[in-house]
């Protein structure tokens, strides 16, 4: 079973490499990411913006090389994609 993760932990991450919030503005989201905790032991990381597929695959390299565990996922329906992150 994995260990907690808190997805204030992730966020911290990803602003320390570079990548800018997703921020609700004048009816439309600007690009950037955006952390959500999915209970204790998992976070999902999304991106909002063109450019999703590219962008969480660049995201999930810098996770994984951090340690983290990442599965790629789509949500049901044919919906947002979205990474599923844990602590191995």
């Amino acid at each position: 079973m994995g260990r907690l993760i808190r997805a204030s932990s992730v966020d911290r991450f990803l602003v320390d490499k570079g990548h800018e919030h997703s921020e609700f503005e004048g009816g439309d989201w600007d690009p950037g990411v955006r952390v959500a905790q999915s209970g204790r032991r998992i976070v999902h990381v999304f991106w909002d913006g063109p450019g999703e597929a590219d962008q969480l695959a660049a995201i999930t390299i810098e996770l994984r090389e951090a340690g983290y565990h990442v599965q790629p996922q789509q949500m049901r329906g044919g919906g947002r994609r979205r990474l599923e992150v844990t602590r191995p």
